[in-house]
């Protein structure tokens, strides 16, 4: 039997898969190089925006037509009303939770599996950067976002339990460890029997910090409300902990935040920042940006240009409005046109090449570290400590992928920097 699995979504679903990969081969499945060679696909879908759900239903739909004796099973983050849509046209639908009894309960009931959902060891599949999530489920309830709905309440993982990934992740050869989670810097855990001992996400890191070896550290998704000095303080202080940090503002209007329950002013985010780039004062700053917000007026974006333009951020995710129902703001109307959205992030992205292309100028004729993470023909494609994609043109039979090479930096543009080799 084959399977072949067909991932959306961010990188904890990306994780999410590897655990499934895992599933799939203690029950005697191997993997399908080809989508039509396979016997089950499992599709891991996302319905964080509409169109993400209406790429999973295309996709159902042309499985069922070209190769209808492939078994299809879905599990993902999706709505019950997608839930509900979706059932009938797939062989089994299950929850990410109920991993570890899929096919003891469903194919084969002898089969003894009882291990929680995140004790299932990966099948690490993204040499040589491995995502490890520390916590699954959020308890912001952002108007706008379906997370909360889709994979429940905040829960920790136990320090122990994510450093034994790490180090096994380590032992595989992997170089760069993100620590993922809905809401990252939100992460607690409460040893049950000491109820005073609690490990929070500036101790976590630390202890990451401190395993031996030789790897980068990040971290997504953080939350402004959750940045806390002493994670300040352990990031400027981490020998492996990189020099990158994605902080989502989503706007730069005080108003349109209290819409989005987002409980933090734009005083608030500045402040942070000012206290980041104090301790870590060559620090890439990246952000997460919404256009069209219910009610956003244009002198509302014009907030998010300006504090754009302040902040003068490496890099930003800017995605238009879309509604979601079964969230807050589904209620509110979707009353800005596509068009003014299309505009409003265009005008962004312009400004954001202009800063980020300066931004970029500090890195020329420099010497940075380099992870390679691709190799094809004479390029080599890697990711600086900043988080900068770098390209080498380097003519070679020998493998580089997973090593940290010394380049010079030659060329910048606003989304990259291209180098030569000066150290292997």
């Amino acid at each position: 039997m084959k399977y072949y699995i067909l991932t959306y979504g961010c990188q904890m679903n990306k994780s999410d898969s590897e655990r499934i990969t895992t599933i799939l081969e203690k029950n005697g499945y191997k993997k399908a190089s080809k989508l039509q060679e396979a016997d089950l696909i499992i599709i891991n879908a996302c319905s964080v925006r509409q169109s993400a759900v209406d790429r999973v239903y295309g996709k159902i739909h042309q499985i069922k037509k070209l190769y209808p004796k492939i078994k299809i099973f879905l599990t993902g983050c999706l709505l019950n009303k997608d839930k509900n849509k979706l059932r009938k046209k797939v062989d089994l639908m299950f929850e990410i939770k109920d991993l570890p009894f899929l096919f003891r309960e469903i194919e084969r009931p002898n089969n003894q599996i009882n291990q929680s959902y995140f004790e299932i060891p990966p099948k690490f599949s993204t040499y040589p950067v491995a995502y490890i999530p520390i916590m699954t489920g959020c308890n912001n309830y952002c108007t706008y976002c379906v997370v909360p709905y889709t994979r429940g309440p905040e829960i920790s993982r136990s320090p122990e339990k994510i450093i034994k990934e790490v180090k096994t992740a380590l032992e595989h050869g992997y170089k760069e460890i993100w620590l993922l989670g809905q809401n990252v810097n939100s992460y607690k855990y409460k040893i049950k029997s000491e109820k005073s001992k609690v490990t929070n996400f500036p101790q976590l890191l630390k202890l990451v910090n401190d395993i031996p070896g030789n790897f980068w550290i990040r971290f997504t998704s953080s939350h402004p409300k959750d940045f806390s000095d002493e994670l300040i303080e352990v990031m400027s202080r981490g020998q492996k902990i990189t020099p990158y940090l994605n902080l989502p503002v989503q706007s730069g209007d005080n108003e349109i935040l209290r819409k989005m329950n987002r409980p933090y002013t734009i005083k608030d985010y500045k402040k942070i920042i000012k206290k980041i780039r104090r301790r870590i004062p060559d620090i890439t700053l990246s952000t997460d940006i919404i256009v069209g917000f219910p009610g956003e007026s244009k002198k509302q974006f014009e907030n998010t240009l300006k504090l754009v333009k302040e902040i003068k951020f490496d890099m930003a995710y800017i995605a238009e409005y879309s509604p979601r129902p079964g969230t807050a703001a589904a209620q509110l109307g979707d009353n800005v046109s596509s068009q003014e959205k299309q505009r409003r992030r265009e005008i962004l992205e312009k400004t954001l090449e202009k800063i980020a292309l300066e931004r970029n100028k500090r890195f020329l004729d420099q010497e940075i570290k380099v992870l390679v993470q691709k190799q094809k023909k004479d390029i080599l494609t890697g990711k600086s400590e900043h988080y900068k994609t770098v390209k080498i043109q380097f003519p070679t039979k020998k493998s580089f992928v997973g090593k940290f090479i010394e380049v010079k930096v030659k060329k910048i543009s606003p989304w990259g920097l291209k180098g030569e080799l000066i150290k292997n």
